[in-house]
């Protein structure tokens, strides 16, 4: 028996949600992940730590994919790769090279027996056990808004930009170096601990009002017994980048707004009755209640009036917000989905290349091959 079996004779599925700053991994019908880490790597020709969206070319992005894939294997999930299925949760806008050399890795590298490619903001429903909500998906990199009706995402409307975690960590570095002279070069880390540890969102009036009393300051540790003084104000107008229209008129609240114009009317009410928060973002203090009242103003615009909305009904997560798509990946990958629907080694050795959405001959042949990603 190799050194990394477990002792159970059961077949574990590995469940990976790779995203732009953590990778979630578990095995199916679990209701968390094992582990939540950096979506980074040890890079062997420099000997620094590197992110996996770091990639400089295709070979730079599998070597570095080859290594995480091992981590993961063999560094937290103790169990041997050869001849199993894996469960992926992607989102539909993942790049055609990540995912292809991602499959390249996991079959000719790893060996695995079939690879379940699930859409991330189409499965994430399935743990409210609902087939049609508007899911906003805040993670470090974008904001994504996608549609969902009657189990299908609806591909036309959906909605997107650069407002994640990545923004209010360089609107933040921004605040604290005027309220620290001669401070630079945050690392990422500290970044994210401060904004995580001090930073809330606060109410759109308290924005708007210069009488308004800031929260109290707050020491943080930094460097020993250095600290750096993270204002009252820092701490309430860290997120505020995310409700910031930009020149196009555009910010969080009015990207829900455009994807409802996009839909079907009678669609409509629906989506708003079943609005889903999932990723790390969504989880700050505030994040929910600051966005209703958003979409509420944003409701008063001339080009909004047409939806005749009148309220925005928030689902609760049986879950923390930043793993809603991994557990519903979890949730598929122990059905019959993953034996039904899954790429076969088989078959990526045939075609040379995962089935995907955009792929005209893939979408003809998606009912005639059970070996096709059969999620759209």
């Amino acid at each position: 028996m190799p050194i990394y079996e477990p002792l159970s004779s059961e077949k574990l599925t590995v469940v990976l949600d790779i995203g732009t700053a953590f990778t979630k991994f578990g095995f199916t019908s679990e209701f968390a992940p094992r582990y939540i880490i950096r979506s980074e790597v040890r890079c062997k020709r420099t000997n620094k730590i590197r992110k996996l969206s770091s990639y400089e070319s295709p070979e730079d992005l599998h070597d570095l994919l080859v290594d995480f894939i091992h981590a993961i294997y063999f560094k937290f999930a103790l169990i041997s790769p050869k001849d199993r299925p894996i469960v992926i949760v992607e989102s539909l806008l993942c790049p055609t090279l990540f995912r292809e050399t991602l499959a390249k890795v996991l079959f000719l590298q790893y060996e695995v027996s079939s690879i379940l490619v699930l859409p991330s903001h189409l499965v994430a429903l399935a743990s409210l056990a609902v087939d049609t909500a508007m899911v906003v998906d805040v993670g470090y990199k974008e904001a994504v808004v996608f549609p969902v009706c009657f189990g299908l995402p609806i591909i036309q409307a959906w909605q997107a930009l650069p407002l994640g975690g990545e923004a209010v960590h360089n609107h933040l570095k921004s605040l604290l170096s005027n309220a620290n002279p001669g401070l630079q070069n945050l690392p990422e880390q500290i970044l994210e601990d401060i904004k995580v540890r001090c930073c809330f969102v606060t109410k759109k009036s308290r924005t708007k009002s210069a009488d308004i009393v800031p929260p109290p300051d707050v020491k943080y540790p930094y460097k020993g017994a250095q600290t750096l003084t993270v204002t009252g104000k820092v701490r309430e107008t860290a997120f505020e980048v995310l409700y910031e229209e930009d020149n196009d008129h555009l910010c969080l609240s009015t990207m829900i707004l455009d994807a409802l114009l996009k839909v079907d009317i009678n669609l409509r009410h629906s989506l708003t009755q079943n609005v889903f928060l999932i990723g790390g973002t969504t989880m700050t203090i505030g994040f929910k209640a600051r966005l209703k009242e958003e979409l509420l103003s944003q409701l008063k615009n001339e080009q909004y009036k047409m939806l005749n909305i009148k309220e925005f009904k928030f689902h609760v997560a049986p879950c923390k917000e930043n793993y809603a798509s991994w557990l519903g990946g979890s949730i598929y990958g122990a059905t019959e989905f993953l034996n039904l629907k899954a790429v076969t080694k088989d078959f990526y050795l045939r075609e040379k290349h995962l089935p995907d959405w955009i792929n005209l001959k893939d979408v003809v042949g998606l009912k005639q091959d059970n070996g096709i990603r059969g999620a759209f």
